[in-house]
């Protein structure tokens, strides 16, 4: 049975350490903690792994935020992996920094690459993980925060939030996405 974890993000150093780079730097966490490596494939770079029988595949798409729909929908059709066994990680402004949210389908809530993704597929009906960067930002200067880094007290945070995470998708490798969503989305980082 193989997996298809998507991070959202943006290729490039400047957009390493951002807050609209949650994804990647998760997809980068599990792939340390899985002693694997990203390779450049088509419209982005993935890494894969075995995990309880289970193939992992790792993607982080080069195509950028707004256009992540063609790598997603690219590496779907190429490995025949079902939506069900899809989960594309990425930020959300409209959940404080500390909060995760584990749902089998929705709408865009307005991300772009989340927008594109839906496009493309054609379907809100996909597993996503949203990553709370919090939107304490002035009117107007969205932008600039998601683009904008961690602080670093966020930085030393972020490990936890990614332990969760990671437990959260071999929860629904093993059982299933209802219960993975029942063992996350009570948790938050104490503020």
């Amino acid at each position: 049975m193989k997996w298809l974890i998507v991070g959202l993000g943006n290729p490039g150093a400047e957009y390493a350490r951002t807050r609209h780079n949650i994804g990647f730097l998760w997809l980068d966490f599990l792939s340390q903690q899985s002693k694997v490596s990203f390779q450049p494939v088509k419209y982005g770079a993935m890494a894969h792994y075995t995990w309880k029988g289970r193939q992992v595949l790792l993607l982080k798409p080069d195509t950028y935020m707004n256009l992540s729909g063609k790598a997603v929908s690219y590496h779907l059709q190429k490995e025949k992996i079902s939506l069900l066994n899809l989960i594309v990680a990425t930020d959300d402004i409209a959940l404080p920094f500390g909060k995760l949210r584990l749902k089998g389908k929705g709408s865009s809530g307005g991300h772009n690459g989340l927008k594109n993704i839906s496009e493309l597929l054609q379907t809100d009906a996909y597993p996503r993980l949203r990553m709370g960067v919090g939107n304490s930002f002035p009117k107007g200067k969205q932008i600039d925060y998601v683009l904008g880094e961690f602080s670093s007290g966020e930085s030393a945070q972020l490990p936890i939030l990614f332990e969760w995470s990671t437990e959260a998708l071999y929860i629904a490798l093993q059982q299933n996405l209802e219960v993975a969503m029942t063992w996350l989305n009570g948790k938050q980082l104490a503020e």
